[in-house]
């Protein structure tokens, strides 16, 4: 039986980083010589894809940006550890949190994030709307979700593979792949780690990028918690249309063509949300199994 511990990829999405590599890259091969260290270079203009060579690491580039979520997934398809870790490539995540994210996946667990601490967040505005991100995704799933935006994170990649059809070419990528291992009854746990100052400029707008969380947040919470999203809408139009009845009985006598609406109202909803709970189950078969995409290709023997 071999003792030899899996292997890690670690998987670094990077546009215009050049600043931030030439310091993570050194750490991360001293402290990981075993792992493969894997920059996605997507369409950068500076020298990340020439630094990134330079100090050892596999490089794969994209020939145009297509964002940090294209980038994840180009990382996940390329990466050969059977477990992957991604992190930001600007400098935000501290390397020696790896060792602990790979010793807490040693528990058994098939996604650890790194949750950052609250007065480590770039500024007081982005740490309010994470703990309503947090606070309505930990609603949506019936988990508690400590840090839904967060890009630290370790994963199997048997398991996240599964999922990268589902995933955003955007900045949302921790967002769905949070739920789809939640919804999928996968084991997720979270550490607390501190931010550091990122090197170089932020591609993110807050409010722009903000209010895309806020819309993936619903999308995603109808797409993997049908009934959590729809059930509560259904029974606000029942509990409007029987208030509304009682209303115009005791004032005139009648039922009201607004009631009767309210009623039918409720009654689709609460129909599209057990059909729509229904179509998501679809999206996790073969999950059971540990079934992945990978296992549907013909063998190359």
């Amino acid at each position: 039986m071999s003792t030899h511990p899996p292997l890690v990829s670690i998987v670094l999405p990077a546009k215009n980083e050049e600043k931030g590599l030439s310091k993570t890259i050194p750490t991360l091969m001293d402290l990981f010589p075993d792992a493969e260290i894997i920059i996605v270079n997507d369409g950068s203009t500076d020298n990340t894809k020439a630094i990134s060579l330079s100090l050892g690491a596999r490089v794969i580039s994209h020939p145009y940006s297509k964002g940090n979520g294209a980038a994840i997934k180009t990382g996940a398809r390329n990466a050969k550890g059977e477990i992957i870790v991604f992190m930001d490539a600007d400098g935000q995540h501290r390397p020696e949190d790896v060792a602990r994210l790979l010793s807490k996946m040693e528990e058994g667990y098939d996604m650890v994030v790194g949750a950052r601490l609250l007065d480590t967040h770039a500024s007081l505005l982005r740490r309010f709307a994470n703990i309503g991100y947090n606070k309505l995704a930990t609603l949506m799933t019936g988990h508690q979700i400590d840090d839904l935006t967060s890009g630290l994170r370790a994963v199997r990649a048997k398991h996240f593979r599964r999922f990268l059809y589902l995933l955003p070419n955007g900045f949302s990528y921790p967002t769905t792949s949070t739920m789809a291992f939640f919804r999928s009854g996968l084991s997720v746990a979270y550490i607390p780690i501190k931010a550091m100052q990122r090197e170089g400029k932020s591609h993110i707008r807050l409010l722009h990028d903000g209010t895309k969380f806020l819309i993936i947040i619903l999308k995603i919470g109808t797409l993997f918690s049908p009934m959590r999203f729809f059930l509560p809408i259904s029974l606000a139009l029942f509990s409007v249309g029987i208030s509304y009845y009682a209303y115009t009985y005791l004032h005139a006598g009648r039922f009201t063509n607004m009631s009767a609406l309210l009623f039918i109202s409720s009654l689709l909803t609460f129909l599209i949300g057990v059909v729509s709970e229904q179509i998501s189950s679809l999206h996790y078969k073969g999950v059971e199994r540990g079934k992945t995409v990978d296992d549907d290709k013909p063998s190359e023997k």
